[in-house]
């Protein structure tokens, strides 16, 4: 039972920094605005909130700056995205590509240097809980704020008038224009809050998770968060449990491991990915599905009249 809720409790720390990070994506899409620039964004999200942590000695700075790093380089995305209307897909991309040569250059000097020990979180009482305190009250505050920020979400996307707002503008843009909304401004700030967040999720892999530098060290995991956003159905919920999905899947690897399965290790690495390709494939064998589903405005470039 021990193994089991060690086994649970590396899967929610796995699942944090996609759950995130997906969340940010979500935010984006569901103002009609596809961003391929997560893997982008996170790797210069990590590396200034490790550079930040390493010189302060203090993590939260170090989170503070990645949810700075990623706002900015989501800004600049809604500037060439949304502003002069460039191509989505070609610019999330290029963003990707700059993300990952920009993260490298900075990173250089911490490279092989590791952050100070950092405090162990529990909670009073409940952490001594035979399984369950193992398994769910020994993680990093961030672990359940990912979690509060999903239900925040909800709220927001369905109980209030700015969601609202935002959905209309995911929807049709040319209705909210009409209505006298800024569409252009919304989908910006909704691009900043959302590569906030995936800097938030860069910065736990570089902060908490590892936690040290080296370059590339997303390792994939912004495409994954992109086919989370799909395989929730552009759902808060749904997304968080996507996110723990894979991260169990991350962490089953690591657990056959070390039960001595004799099963490649370039096998073993790949699961997280091949699990992605399936739901794609999966998703994709019905695509009313998701059209009824997704945005009816998404990854649709608006001129406003």
């Amino acid at each position: 039972m021990n193994e089991l809720a060690l086994l649970i409790a590396a899967m929610l720390s796995a699942g944090t920094p996609l759950a995130i990070a997906t969340l940010g994506l979500l935010i984006n899409e569901r103002v009609g605005v596809v961003n391929l620039g997560a893997e982008g964004m996170m790797l210069i999200a990590a590396v200034c909130g490790f550079a930040v942590a390493f010189v302060t000695g203090n993590q939260w700075f170090g989170f503070l700056a990645g949810a700075a790093a990623g706002a900015c380089a989501a800004a600049l995305f809604g500037l060439l995205a949304v502003w002069l209307n460039t191509n989505q897909y070609a610019t999330g991309l290029a963003l990707t590509l700059f993300g990952g040569g920009l993260s490298a250059f900075i990173g250089i000097e911490f490279v092989g240097k590791k952050l100070a020990e950092q405090p162990k979180y529990d909670w009073p009482w409940l952490s001594d809980l035979p399984f369950l305190g193992t398994a769910f009250f020994k993680h990093h505050p961030m672990v359940y704020l990912a979690i509060l920020v999903a239900i925040a979400m909800v709220y927001l996307l369905y109980k209030t008038r700015l969601g609202l707002v935002l959905r209309a503008v995911g929807e049709s843009p040319e209705s909210a224009h009409a209505l006298g909304y800024r569409v252009r401004l919304i989908r910006l700030f909704a691009l900043m809050a959302g590569g906030a967040l995936c800097g938030v999720a860069g910065a736990y892999l570089s902060v908490v998770y590892a936690p040290l530098w080296v370059e590339g060290m997303t390792a994939g995991r912004g495409w994954i968060a992109l086919a989370l956003t799909v395989f929730a159905t552009w759902r808060p919920l749904r997304a968080l449990m996507g996110a723990y999905l894979f991260g169990g899947v991350t962490m089953l690897q690591l657990y056959l491991q070390g039960e001595g399965v004799q099963i490649p290790a370039q096998f073993m690495s790949m699961l997280p990915y091949l699990a992605t390709i399936v739901v794609l494939v999966l998703i994709s064998r019905n695509p009313t599905w998701i059209r009824t589903n997704m945005p009816a405005s998404l990854g649709k470039p608006f001129y406003p009249t």
